[in-house]
């Protein structure tokens, strides 16, 4: 018999094998013929490879270089965003965690750009079902895809590995967004097996409502960026697992003091820095919806900041560089569904409402008490939820076809408010689904010992930062010189 502290161990190395031996059995399976479905995203126009002329011949557009070149670059961008939010995280907990938070992001990283590319892409893009979610065989590795198979991708025509490369990019940071509220508690192996099951729960089914032709798309909302797909579910989904997992050892009592604001706030420059190719590639191609949204995104983040800075001095007279951070990602995360929708106008209007809101939502969060860690759901959930009902509210069809509240569009502003409150709840139901999973079977949290020696140490054996003696000289220096 082995002892009971390495049964939850053994469940696990059997899990993953299980896994990893339904992924092969579902790689070797898959169909090797082409896929021809449209890739559908709101707002915009994906068509397939050809389309007929008015003599009845097939015309095969050629590939559009300039938009193939700039969703290359938006496709890096984003996956440059995992690092800056690995060190936006890490700077924010405490110096036994540094190591352990950064963790979370990498292993979002490379954990599910294999589980996109085995499977989530189809399910998310896929031949709709239902309008719930996309299957389609030849989709999984792309075995079914040629590398020459062109997608519309507003207005230019792209390959289709860019749009997958593209869209893996958001299914990555998605769930490395949740890492925070969990920060500094969760065990890492609970964490991977997490990253899988909610990818695959929640995000690849939600991303179908929404961009994959699902019923959301079909309802007529729209959400430019990723207002539900990606904030609304990351930070609602954050919220549930802080409480699955309870709150940290000695908070609220104790200061947990931050290890490196100074790294805090170059993670949150590399977000920004990132987050064009996030708001900006969403347009699919290099064109004036790109341009706006753009712009749109600068100005909402900098109206943020400015707004919350200035609530919390005048809440307690003390601008902070970690609100100024805060406020930047707050107005990043509002202006996300709405950037290619919205006049250039509204963008600083959503942006102080973003800092304002989601500040607000923080001291929510103090009074409650509960242990959203690095506060995922004030700035995440707070902020998409409140971008799509804004969406609803700007959105202007000379931006991009879409019409508003203010222009007259009560019916969109509903559908808008409809998406949120879909997102909201399908991410609740899913995230506490695959939290009562893993609680029932390898557990949630680490042992107080290890959480009080440090997620560094105890999971990873290493320090972040080297305090110790100065290491003796390799060779000794005769006196005098």
């Amino acid at each position: 018999m082995l002892p009971e502290r390495f049964k939850p161990l053994v469940f696990a190395d059997r899990a993953y094998c299980l896994l990893a031996v339904i992924l092969l059995l579902g790689a070797l399976l898959a169909s090797s013929a082409p896929c021809s479905a449209d890739v559908v995203k709101p707002g915009r126009a994906w068509h397939s490879p050809s389309s007929a002329t008015a003599s009845g011949a097939v015309a095969h557009p050629a590939i559009d270089t300039g938009s193939t070149a700039w969703m290359l670059v938006s496709t890096a961008l984003v996956m440059f965003m995992i690092p800056g939010l690995a060190l936006f995280y890490g700077g924010m907990v405490r110096k036994k965690n540094f190591l352990g938070t950064m963790m979370h992001s990498y292993t979002a990283l490379v954990v599910i750009c294999l589980q996109w590319f085995l499977f989530g892409y189809m399910l998310a893009f896929g031949k709709d079902q239902y309008g719930f979610i996309g299957w389609q065989p030849g989709k999984i590795l792309l075995l079914g895809v040629s590398p020459g198979h062109l997608i519309n991708a507003g207005g230019g025509y792209i390959p289709e590995t860019v749009f997958c490369a593209f869209q893996a990019m958001f299914a990555m940071i998605t769930p490395a967004v949740i890492a925070g509220s969990i920060a500094e508690r969760m065990k890492l192996r609970s964490f991977v097996l997490f990253l899988l099951l909610w990818s695959t729960l929640v995000y690849d089914p939600l991303a179908h409502f929404v961009w994959g032709g699902g019923w959301l798309h079909q309802l007529g909302a729209v959400d430019f960026a990723g207002g539900t797909v990606v904030e609304i579910a990351s930070g609602v989904s954050g919220l549930v697992m802080a409480l699955f997992l309870g709150r940290r050892q000695g908070y609220p009592n104790q200061v947990i003091q931050p290890s490196s604001l100074a790294l805090a706030l170059s993670g949150a420059g590399i977000l920004w820095f990132g987050w064009y190719g996030f708001n900006a590639g969403s347009a699919g191609a290099a064109t004036v919806v790109a341009g706006a949204a753009f712009l749109n995104t600068t100005m909402a983040a900098a109206a943020a900041a400015i707004a919350w800075n200035l609530t919390e001095w005048l809440h307690h007279r003390r601008p902070t560089t970690l609100g100024l951070a805060s406020g930047v990602v707050a107005g990043l995360v509002a202006i996300t569904p709405a950037c290619g929708y919205v006049a250039l106008w509204a963008s600083p209007i959503i942006g102080l409402l973003a800092g304002f809101i989601c500040y607000m939502a923080v001291q929510v969060k103090i009074k409650i008490g509960y242990d959203d860690s690095l506060d995922a759901f004030a700035v995440h959930g707070v902020g998409g939820f409140l971008g799509m009902l804004l969406t609803g509210l700007f959105a202007s069809a000379a931006v991009n076809g879409i019409a508003g509240l203010i222009e007259g569009d009560g019916r969109q502003f509903l559908i808008e408010s409809l998406a949120a409150l879909s997102a909201v709840a399908y991410a609740a139901i899913g995230t506490a689904l695959v939290g009562v999973i893993l609680h029932k079977t390898v557990g949630l949290r680490v042992s107080e010992v290890l959480e009080t020696e440090g997620l560094d140490m105890g999971i990873h054996g290493e320090s972040a930062w080297d305090t110790g003696a100065v290491p003796e000289l390799a060779a000794t220096i005769p006196a005098g010189g």
